[in-house]
């Protein structure tokens, strides 16, 4: 008779399983709300870049005035940049101390969660293994019976003798 499989043998949870984190915001949300809240960074950035190719192609066309132009535009670029991270670090201030906060109660909601869900899981692999064990107790107790019940049976014919043990008693009775 076959033993039944531990739960043991089961595939452990995923340590990603049921993260919001991991699927709630990846790279590109995260881009697209730093963008949304200081959108004067990028646009500074972009005008420095501009700049920086506008002064490459004047310098390989040979227009020098044209390269001092565009090197002075990518300085302006830079320090518009340099003011927009400024204001914006004062502006959004209270708004990235809340966001902080918000980020902080929801990883410990999700943690919370997490250690729920683990408690969960084991109670629920507990279970299944004490019912393991309860039927590997059953199924060991049957064989152990069968085993008892055969040695019964085994000594019983000893005692009452083979079938020649018993063909030599029959005619002793005869005989006598």
């Amino acid at each position: 008779m076959e033993q039944p499989s531990s739960p043991l043998d089961r595939e452990l949870p995923s340590s990603f399983q049921g993260n919001r984190e991991f699927y709630e915001e990846n790279r590109w949300r995260k881009l697209g709300r730093k963008l949304k809240e200081e959108p004067l960074i990028p646009l500074g950035c972009a005008v420095t870049c501009w700049a920086l190719y506008g002064a490459t192609t004047s310098i390989r066309s040979g227009n020098s005035y044209r390269a001092q132009q565009m090197f002075r535009l990518r300085l302006y670029g830079q320090a518009f940049t340099i003011a927009a991270m400024v204001a914006g670090s004062f502006y959004y201030n209270s708004d990235r101390i809340l966001r902080k906060e918000y980020d902080t109660l929801m990883q410990q909601r999700r943690a919370q969660e997490k250690r729920e869900a683990w408690i969960r899981e084991l109670e629920a692999r507990d279970a299944e293994e004490t019912d393991w064990r309860e039927k590997v107790a059953k199924v060991t107790e049957k064989r152990e019976e069968e085993a008892r019940v055969r040695r019964a049976r085994e000594e019983e014919k000893e005692r009452e003798g083979g079938p020649i043990a018993k063909a030599v008693k029959k005619l002793k009775e005869g005989v006598q």
